[in-house]
């Protein structure tokens, strides 16, 4: 095959088609925890997070609810994958066993938000959100004044326990869930094929297609979330639930958290399908968390 503009745009017709079956074989899973917010700068500032809305009696003028200022925000990166096709494929016309690597491109693609999104999950046990402490803490500020309570979203295990991998309780019901995944450019696929203008391609003798996005990941509100790093137990399930629903604003109102998902990593499956999803306990009772909530295991979370 001469390797003429039209054959390189046929050959990019086909990269394209590969890659976006790759991309539509995967059904992502990090909109089921975050909340899309598209980006128009270098950074979002979410300095308005830290009091969630409530309707009152109006009586006598509005009252006008100060929000809180915190200094918080998200700064988009830029991520790429690229790979190349050396001109003798093309001029031997053998570029199609080729097509199964962009497939996987755009796999890759599909599944890079999921990765960033549950690496940062993973990461909330080190890593700062809005009110200045780490995301799953044991003492975030709660109140007005000068003596907030402490509050804690996160379950360690007892003095004679052993620690496991970490499971996370969640509710994702509100418009606003407990991640936030900032999107500033879309994953895109780009070619480098002109024939007669490639500094690439007169010094390689290779055609380069890549695939590039800025996007990033953050947190949003932490009563949203609970992370335990206790067995997965009822008992221990029962009290990540009430730690939630108990949780009340800076205000001393109740929240209405209501956990509805609970994600773990493949090690503790087994232990979440047996606390939610079997009707009934080994000794044959009633389970009364069955269904309680949507289980969601996340390889990411290996």
């Amino acid at each position: 095959m001469d390797i003429s503009q039209p054959a390189l745009n046929a050959l990019y017709t086909a990269v394209k088609l590969n890659f976006n079956e790759g991309r539509n074989s995967y059904t992502p899973k990090w909109q089921q925890i975050a909340t899309l917010v598209n980006s128009t700068t270098a950074q979002e500032n979410y300095a308005w997070l830290g009091e969630f809305t409530r309707l009152k009696e109006w009586i006598g003028d509005r009252q006008v609810d100060q929000m809180k200022i915190h200094d918080y925000s998200i700064k988009n990166t830029k991520f790429e994958a690229t790979e190349g096709i050396k001109a003798e494929y093309i001029e031997d016309d053998t570029y199609g066993v080729l097509m199964p690597k962009f497939a996987d491109m755009g796999y890759a693609a599909a599944t890079h938000p999921d990765e960033l999104v549950f690496a940062l999950l993973s990461a909330g046990f080190s890593t700062l959100c809005y009110d200045g402490q780490n995301f799953f803490d044991t003492d975030h500020p709660v109140g007005e004044g000068d003596t907030p309570k402490s509050v804690s979203n996160l379950q360690l295990p007892g003095q004679d326990e052993t620690e496991v991998a970490p499971w996370f309780l969640m509710d994702t019901s509100r418009p606003l869930k407990p991640l936030i995944f900032q999107r500033r450019r879309d994953y895109r696929l780009q070619a480098k094929t002109d024939a007669g203008n490639s500094d690439h391609v007169f010094i390689k003798d290779e055609y380069l297609y890549g695939v590039d996005a800025r996007v990033s990941a953050g947190f949003g509100f932490w009563q949203q979330a609970f992370a335990s790093k206790a067995e997965l137990t009822d008992a221990n399930f029962d009290a990540a639930v009430q730690a939630m629903m108990s949780v009340r604003s800076d205000k001393d109102r109740p929240l209405g958290i209501m956990p509805n998902v609970l994600v773990v990593g493949p090690s503790n499956r087994a232990a979440a399908k047996r606390v939610v999803e079997a009707e009934f306990k080994a000794q044959g009772e009633s389970n009364t968390n069955f269904k309680a909530v949507e289980v969601m295991v996340v390889p990411w979370l290996a």
